[in-house]
C-alpha cells in the first residue's frame, strides 16, 4: 500500500552537516529522513511522541540511501515523504531529497511496531486508518 500523501519537508544545510569536503555528510542524510518522517506524521494528526506515550515505538531496522549529487553548506533541500508500505506491524518510508527541482538523494527507512518491552506488536488501528488517507 502506497500512501496517497507526499509532504514536502525544508532542510537547510548547515555548516555542521558538512565535512572536511564541504558537502553533507553521508550519515547525516538519517537525520533529514527522521526530521521528515516526523513532519510526515504530524502532518497526518499522529506524532512519534504521541505514539510513544501509548506504548508503541517504531525502530528503524533497515535503512537505505542512494547519492545522485553531493549537497552542500547552506543548500536549501526539500525532503518528499511518503509511505509505500503499511502493514499491522511494519511501515516503509520512502524520500526524494531536491535541491531546486533535481533529485539528488533517494531512501527508505523500514520500521516496526514494539512495545516497550521490545515485543513485536500490531500498529494501534486508529494509526493505520490515518496513514490510510
Amino acid at each position: 500500500m502506497q500512501s496517497k500523501k507526499v509532504i514536502d519537508v525544508p532542510v537547510r544545510v548547515k555548516y555542521a552537516d558538512t565535512d572536511k569536503f564541504g558537502i553533507v555528510y553521508y550519515g547525516n542524510y538519517a537525520i533529514f529522513f527522521e526530521k521528515a518522517r516526523t513532519e510526515y506524521l504530524r502532518e497526518k494528526g499522529f506524532t512519534y511522541r504521541e505514539l510513544e506515550e501509548n506504548g508503541y515505538h517504531l525502530p528503524v531496522v533497515e535503512f537505505y540511501v542512494k547519492y545522485f549529487k553531493p549537497a552542500k553548506y547552506d543548500d536549501l533541500l526539500t525532503v518528499k515523504t511518503f509511505i509505500s508500505d503499511l502493514k499491522s506491524r511494519a511501515i516503509v518510508f520512502n524520500y526524494e531529497v531536491f535541491r531546486d527541482r533535481e533529485k539528488i538523494v533517494e531512501g527508505k527507512t523500514y520500521h516496526i511496531c514494539i512495545n516497550g518491552k521490545n515485543k513485536p506488536v500490531a500498529l494501534p488501528i486508529s494509526f493505520i486508518n490515518l496513514l490510510k488517507t
